[in-house]
């Protein structure tokens, strides 16, 4: 299931608020634009399905092209998106004409000490993509996405809330793919470690998503 995660280059989420009431989030109004590279054969691309969950995550195990190994522990998706963001990331995207369908999947490597989860966001519009990915990279904590936690069956521990991560995303052509890493136990130590598998397994899973969608 999804637990709330934050998004950042290296952030802690912030502080929860006191008052069980959430005001509705304010953001600013975006309009999103074509990419400079967007491809000549835009329409016919955007005509097809969105990427399927076993297309952008289509193995259990995975071996990179470093030798590093991974397992795919806890794979969700949803058409109803706005349940594994922020608020203000859900608010930014009904300005434009919504996301089809929100995948995630939770990768540890092979001692299980870390938590990457990796999340497809895919749009209707390739302007939509393009300004979800703008206002992430901008403000990368508040417009995020979530992290799963581990199955039980999975034996590992739920990370502890507030503790540090390392966030990454890259956008293909009608989708955003988010990456937040974290050690398992919470440590804020072997930064350059976490980091190098959060981008590792980012840029696994947006091949993936490419090979699709440009396919």
């Amino acid at each position: 299931m999804y637990t709330g995660g934050d998004e950042g280059d290296t952030a802690a989420p912030p502080p929860a608020t006191a008052s069980g009431t959430t005001a509705d989030p304010v953001v600013p109004s975006v309009t999103g634009s074509l990419p400079p590279d967007a491809p000549s054969a835009l329409p016919s691309l955007l005509a097809r399905p969105v990427v399927r969950p076993e297309q952008a995550f289509p193995a259990t195990s995975v071996r990179l092209d470093d030798g590093s190994r991974y397992e795919r522990v806890d794979l969700a998706t949803t058409p109803d998106c706005a349940q594994g963001m922020s608020p203000e990331l859900a608010a930014l995207i009904e300005q434009g004409e919504g996301c089809l369908r929100l995948t995630a999947a939770l990768f540890t490597d092979v001692e299980r000490r870390s938590q990457v989860t990796v999340t497809v966001l895919s749009f209707r519009r390739v302007e939509d993509a393009s300004s979800v990915f703008a206002m992430a990279s901008m403000d990368p904590v508040t417009y995020q996405t979530v992290s799963l936690d581990p199955p039980p069956e999975a034996g590992m521990p739920t990370v502890p809330p507030g503790a540090a991560g390392v966030f990454r995303r890259l956008m293909t052509v009608r989708s955003v793919v988010f990456a937040n890493g974290q050690w398992g136990d919470g440590a804020e130590t072997e930064e350059a470690a976490i980091t190098t598998q959060t981008e590792d397994l980012l840029q696994y899973v947006n091949d993936n998503v490419v090979a699709y969608e440009e396919g």
